[in-house]
């Protein structure tokens, strides 16, 4: 892999989460199967609306404080439902698992091997929000673990702007909790 190719995927900063994944390897005929692509897709749109929606409110805000306050209310109402919803798909999908995330990639745990340049079909909710993002990601690493799985490295391809600022959205919540647990366990010793 070229030097530069190897610098910009650094430039990534990097996170130890736990995701509910699920890995759709490609078919001939490149149909999906899997959890419910109509709730998983759905479930991607209400955060997709929610984040373009985030700049409106503040606008409104600066208005109408009340109106503001309404639209918040139906808001989390919407988010109550969302979630509902992601917790039947977290039960198609299986359990959280840990992965290293980033914007450019996520590497994970797998119980098969992955030859390198396969492009996958990546379903990931990330949590505690629920937010579901199906991705493309191609394979870069395939390595043995000790346990008989195989630790794979991806790379996101063709993601968009508004796919891109909700990765980072949720690294960098996720690097402030970490923070602030951080604090807060040194706090407390």
């Amino acid at each position: 892999m070229p030097t530069q190719e190897i610098e910009e995927r650094r430039e990534y900063y990097r996170i130890d989460d736990r995701i509910a994944l699920e890995i759709i390897p490609p078919t001939p005929d490149r149909s999906t199967d899997g959890a419910s692509p109509q709730l998983f897709d759905l479930l991607a749109e209400l955060h997709q609306l929610d984040f373009e929606a985030q700049h409106l409110l503040r606008q409104i805000a600066e208005g109408n404080r009340t109106l503001a306050n309404y639209l918040k209310v139906q808001n989390k109402r919407i988010e109550l439902i969302g979630q509902a919803l992601a917790q039947d798909l977290l039960k198609e999908i299986g359990p959280a698992r840990p992965v290293v995330l980033s914007e450019g990639g996520v590497s994970f745990a797998h119980d098969v091997p992955v030859e390198l340049g396969t492009l996958l079909t990546l379903r990931l909710v990330l949590l505690p929000q629920a937010l579901g993002l199906t991705l493309q990601a191609r394979v870069t690493h395939c390595a043995a673990l000790d346990k008989g799985d195989y630790q794979l490295g991806t790379e996101f391809e063709a993601l968009t702007d508004a796919q891109r600022q909700l990765l980072a959205r949720h690294i960098l919540q996720k690097q402030a909790l970490q923070r602030r647990l951080a604090r807060d366990h040194q706090q407390g010793s």
